[in-house]
Protein backbone atom coordinates (compact mmCIF):
# COMPACT_ATOMS: atom_id res chain seq x y z
CA UNK A 1 0.00 0.00 0.00
CA UNK A 2 2.92 2.15 0.80
CA UNK A 3 5.42 3.05 -2.21
CA UNK A 4 9.07 2.60 -1.29
CA UNK A 5 11.27 5.50 -2.28
CA UNK A 6 12.33 4.63 -5.79
CA UNK A 7 15.89 4.00 -6.99
CA UNK A 8 16.60 5.22 -10.86
CA UNK A 9 18.26 2.50 -12.81
CA UNK A 10 19.18 3.91 -15.98
CA UNK A 11 16.74 6.85 -15.62
CA UNK A 12 13.91 4.14 -14.68
CA UNK A 13 12.21 4.28 -11.25
CA UNK A 14 12.14 1.04 -9.47
CA UNK A 15 12.01 -0.48 -5.66
CA UNK A 16 14.82 -0.99 -3.89
CA UNK A 17 16.43 -4.47 -3.48
CA UNK A 18 15.70 -5.17 0.05
CA UNK A 19 11.48 -3.67 -0.88
CA UNK A 20 11.86 -5.80 -3.66
CA UNK A 21 12.68 -8.78 -1.73
CA UNK A 22 10.39 -8.73 0.83
CA UNK A 23 7.51 -7.99 -1.65
CA UNK A 24 8.59 -11.17 -3.43
CA UNK A 25 8.27 -12.84 -0.10
CA UNK A 26 5.09 -11.75 0.92
CA UNK A 27 3.39 -12.54 -2.74
CA UNK A 28 4.90 -16.07 -2.81
CA UNK A 29 2.38 -17.21 0.06
CA UNK A 30 3.24 -20.78 1.75
CA UNK A 31 6.80 -20.99 -0.25
CA UNK A 32 9.62 -23.40 -0.13
CA UNK A 33 12.23 -22.24 2.87
CA UNK A 34 15.15 -23.15 0.86
CA UNK A 35 13.70 -21.10 -1.95
CA UNK A 36 13.58 -17.88 0.34
CA UNK A 37 17.14 -18.82 2.48
CA UNK A 38 18.61 -18.66 -1.35
CA UNK A 39 16.77 -15.46 -2.55
CA UNK A 40 17.73 -13.46 0.41
CA UNK A 41 21.30 -14.77 0.99
CA UNK A 42 21.80 -14.23 -2.70
CA UNK A 43 20.92 -10.45 -2.91
CA UNK A 44 23.54 -9.87 0.23
CA UNK A 45 26.13 -12.22 -1.43
CA UNK A 46 25.96 -9.92 -4.42
CA UNK A 47 26.60 -6.57 -2.79
CA UNK A 48 23.23 -5.19 -3.92
CA UNK A 49 22.01 -4.74 -0.46
CA UNK A 50 22.77 -5.62 3.67
CA UNK A 51 20.85 -7.89 6.05
CA UNK A 52 19.47 -5.19 8.69
CA UNK A 53 17.74 -3.33 5.36
CA UNK A 54 15.98 -6.74 4.39
CA UNK A 55 15.01 -7.62 7.95
CA UNK A 56 13.55 -4.12 8.81
CA UNK A 57 11.40 -4.51 5.12
CA UNK A 58 10.43 -8.10 5.93
CA UNK A 59 9.29 -7.11 9.32
CA UNK A 60 7.28 -4.24 7.58
CA UNK A 61 5.45 -6.61 5.51
CA UNK A 62 4.91 -8.87 8.01
CA UNK A 63 6.27 -12.19 7.00
CA UNK A 64 9.04 -12.68 9.58
CA UNK A 65 6.96 -15.20 11.29
CA UNK A 66 6.28 -16.98 8.37
CA UNK A 67 8.03 -20.80 8.82
CA UNK A 68 10.01 -20.25 5.62
CA UNK A 69 11.00 -16.97 6.56
CA UNK A 70 12.31 -18.15 10.59
CA UNK A 71 15.08 -20.35 9.19
CA UNK A 72 16.19 -17.61 6.19
CA UNK A 73 16.85 -14.65 8.59
CA UNK A 74 19.62 -16.32 10.33
CA UNK A 75 21.29 -17.59 7.12
CA UNK A 76 20.77 -14.00 5.68
CA UNK A 77 22.53 -12.69 9.07
CA UNK A 78 25.33 -15.35 8.83
CA UNK A 79 26.19 -14.56 5.09
CA UNK A 80 25.86 -10.65 5.94
CA UNK A 81 28.41 -11.11 8.21
CA UNK A 82 30.51 -13.34 5.78
CA UNK A 83 30.23 -10.30 3.37
CA UNK A 84 31.17 -7.82 5.56
CA UNK A 85 34.30 -9.72 7.13
CA UNK A 86 35.56 -10.27 2.80
CA UNK A 87 35.10 -6.45 2.10
CA UNK A 88 37.31 -6.33 5.07
CA UNK A 89 39.55 -8.01 4.18
CA UNK A 90 39.71 -6.88 0.51
CA UNK A 91 39.80 -3.17 2.17
CA UNK A 92 42.85 -3.81 4.04
CA UNK A 93 44.93 -5.36 1.38
CA UNK A 94 43.87 -3.72 -2.10
CA UNK A 95 44.60 0.35 0.42
CA UNK A 96 47.90 -0.93 1.38
CA UNK A 97 47.13 -1.54 5.00
CA UNK A 98 49.57 -2.85 7.23
CA UNK A 99 48.37 -6.26 8.30
CA UNK A 100 46.63 -6.77 11.19
CA UNK A 101 45.82 -10.06 13.08
CA UNK A 102 42.30 -11.15 12.19
CA UNK A 103 39.77 -12.37 14.36
CA UNK A 104 41.03 -11.87 17.41
CA UNK A 105 40.20 -12.29 21.44
CA UNK A 106 41.72 -9.66 23.61
CA UNK A 107 42.31 -10.10 27.38
CA UNK A 108 44.32 -9.02 30.14
CA UNK A 109 46.98 -11.37 31.39
CA UNK A 110 45.73 -13.26 34.11
CA UNK A 111 42.13 -11.31 34.08
CA UNK A 112 38.98 -11.44 32.37
CA UNK A 113 38.31 -11.85 28.45
CA UNK A 114 37.92 -8.12 27.01
CA UNK A 115 36.09 -9.18 24.03
CA UNK A 116 36.42 -10.18 20.15
CA UNK A 117 38.27 -7.92 17.48
CA UNK A 118 37.70 -8.62 14.04
CA UNK A 119 40.67 -7.12 13.39
CA UNK A 120 43.51 -5.93 15.24
CA UNK A 121 47.39 -4.15 14.89
CA UNK A 122 48.88 -4.78 18.34
CA UNK A 123 52.48 -2.58 17.83
CA UNK A 124 49.59 -0.12 17.31
CA UNK A 125 47.31 -1.25 19.68
CA UNK A 126 44.88 -0.53 17.27
CA UNK A 127 41.47 -2.60 17.12
CA UNK A 128 38.33 -2.69 13.90
CA UNK A 129 35.26 -3.67 14.65
CA UNK A 130 32.56 -4.83 12.36
CA UNK A 131 28.76 -3.48 13.53
CA UNK A 132 27.11 -6.86 12.84
CA UNK A 133 24.07 -6.76 14.77
CA UNK A 134 21.01 -8.46 14.60
CA UNK A 135 18.63 -5.64 13.84
CA UNK A 136 15.85 -4.78 16.00
CA UNK A 137 12.99 -5.33 13.59
CA UNK A 138 11.08 -2.62 12.67
CA UNK A 139 13.53 0.14 13.91
CA UNK A 140 15.50 2.63 11.74
CA UNK A 141 18.57 2.10 10.30
CA UNK A 142 21.15 4.01 12.75
CA UNK A 143 23.09 5.67 9.87
CA UNK A 144 20.03 7.35 8.76
CA UNK A 145 19.21 8.61 12.32
CA UNK A 146 21.32 11.75 12.11
CA UNK A 147 22.80 13.39 15.10
CA UNK A 148 25.48 11.82 17.37
CA UNK A 149 26.58 8.39 17.33
CA UNK A 150 24.76 6.40 19.07
CA UNK A 151 21.62 8.22 19.59
CA UNK A 152 18.35 6.57 20.43
CA UNK A 153 20.27 3.02 20.78
CA UNK A 154 20.28 2.81 24.41
CA UNK A 155 17.09 0.44 25.07
CA UNK A 156 19.19 -2.03 22.55
CA UNK A 157 21.05 -4.23 24.24
CA UNK A 158 23.28 -5.57 21.76
CA UNK A 159 24.22 -1.54 21.46
CA UNK A 160 24.89 -1.25 24.86
CA UNK A 161 27.13 -4.41 25.10
CA UNK A 162 29.21 -3.05 22.06
CA UNK A 163 29.59 0.74 23.60
CA UNK A 164 30.68 -1.49 26.85
CA UNK A 165 33.79 -3.33 25.48
CA UNK A 166 34.92 -0.49 23.22
CA UNK A 167 35.01 1.48 26.55
CA UNK A 168 37.23 -1.16 28.09
CA UNK A 169 39.35 -1.36 25.61
CA UNK A 170 39.97 2.69 25.09
CA UNK A 171 40.36 2.36 28.89
CA UNK A 172 43.26 0.34 28.29
CA UNK A 173 44.51 2.61 25.56
CA UNK A 174 43.38 0.64 22.68
CA UNK A 175 41.69 2.36 19.97
CA UNK A 176 38.74 0.49 18.63
CA UNK A 177 37.68 1.48 14.60
CA UNK A 178 33.93 0.97 14.35
CA UNK A 179 32.63 -0.15 10.75
CA UNK A 180 29.67 -0.67 9.28
CA UNK A 181 28.78 -3.33 6.73
CA UNK A 182 27.02 -0.41 4.62
CA UNK A 183 29.84 1.59 4.73
CA UNK A 184 32.25 -0.58 3.53
CA UNK A 185 30.30 -1.59 0.56
CA UNK A 186 29.24 1.84 0.14
CA UNK A 187 32.07 3.73 0.80
CA UNK A 188 35.22 1.62 0.90
CA UNK A 189 38.15 4.31 0.29
CA UNK A 190 37.03 6.50 3.02
CA UNK A 191 36.94 3.75 5.51
CA UNK A 192 40.28 2.46 4.97
CA UNK A 193 41.22 6.35 5.40
CA UNK A 194 39.66 6.18 8.81
CA UNK A 195 41.62 3.27 9.53
CA UNK A 196 44.58 4.75 8.06
CA UNK A 197 44.59 7.35 10.18
CA UNK A 198 43.94 5.89 13.34
CA UNK A 199 47.01 3.91 12.84
CA UNK A 200 48.62 7.19 12.09
CA UNK A 201 47.61 8.77 14.96
CA UNK A 202 48.50 5.41 17.16
CA UNK A 203 52.07 6.54 16.97
CA UNK A 204 52.35 9.62 19.09
CA UNK A 205 49.96 8.37 21.91
CA UNK A 206 50.75 7.29 25.21
CA UNK A 207 52.17 3.22 24.76
CA UNK A 208 48.58 0.71 25.79
CA UNK A 209 48.24 -1.80 28.70
CA UNK A 210 49.57 -4.96 27.84
CA UNK A 211 46.87 -7.02 26.44
CA UNK A 212 47.43 -11.20 25.54
CA UNK A 213 45.90 -11.83 21.71
CA UNK A 214 44.22 -14.82 20.97
CA UNK A 215 42.26 -17.01 18.69
CA UNK A 216 38.61 -16.27 18.38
Amino acid sequence: AALPPPVRLAGVPVAPVERALADAVAGAGACDAEDVRRLLTEAVRAGHCEPGAVVRELSAAKVLGRPAVVGAVDALLAEGRAAAEGRLYAMVREHGLPEPLWNVELRLPGGPELGGVDAYWPDLAVAVELDTRAPRFGAPEPERRGGNRGAGRTDDPQWSAYAAKRERLERLGITVVHLTPRKLREATEQQATVVRTALMAAGDQEPAAYVMVLPR
